[in-house]
């Protein structure tokens, strides 16, 4: 017979009170406390040495601000020049998988976890946790939301406030509720200045254009 943990790392449904489920929680509660209320933003080794232990894989250059929140922690397996700013909270009952420089910036909820549609389950406790994979190059905008089994694709860039229910493909712009692709990135994104004088000038003649 399977334990708790054994069906939430298989994608089944399991039942979250488990004793042997919280007890894990707990741990790693303990030592977010640590990290988000004791530690000072000034003590950098003490804090990435922390991250490491709650974090299942950690690159040699990584950072992340608190406050930040997991369940599991070793859950997360994050790549190389990972940053994740104020606010980010990974909810890891399954894998939540991060490739090389990705940015998360404020406020972003990666959640694997979900609830059952009926109420009679949903009021059992029981669970069910779906991967969540973001490739290389990401950039996660603040305020978004990602559901359980959601991919995304290298290079993609996800807008602020988006809640992304299905896979986003490699190189693209996407956003909205439910987040969808709004175009592709081009060659005139990497000729962009991002002088905001300039901006200013696209910005009005925009306007005068849908006038």
């Amino acid at each position: 017979m399977m334990t708790e943990q054994e069906k939430m790392e298989r994608g089944q449904l399991y039942d979250a009170s488990a004793p042997e489920l919280l007890q894990k929680l707990f741990a790693t509660r303990d030592k977010l406390f640590e990290l988000n209320y004791r530690l000072l933003p000034s003590q950098t080794e003490e804090r990435e040495r922390l991250l490491r232990d709650i974090l299942g894989t950690t690159p040699e250059r990584f950072t992340i601000v608190s406050p930040f929140l997991c369940d599991y922690g070793h859950n997360i397996h994050v790549g190389k020049n990972f940053f994740a700013n104020y606010n980010c909270v990974m909810l890891d009952e399954a894998p939540i998988t991060i490739g090389d420089n990705v940015l998360i910036a404020p406020n972003v909820g990666l959640y694997t976890a979900g609830h059952p549609i009926d109420v009679e389950r949903r009021n059992q406790w029981l669970e069910y946790a779906w991967p969540i994979t973001i490739g290389n190059n990401v950039w996660i905008c603040g305020g978004v939301t990602i559901a359980p089994g959601v991919t995304i694709g290298d290079n993609s860039i996800i807008a602020a406030g988006s809640v992304v229910t299905g896979d986003i493909p490699a190189n693209v712009i996407a956003g909205g509720n439910p987040c969808r692709v709004i175009r592709p990135v081009t060659e005139a994104d990497r000729q962009r200045s991002y002088d905001w004088t300039e901006e200013q000038a696209r910005r009005t003649q925009k306007k005068q254009n849908r006038d």
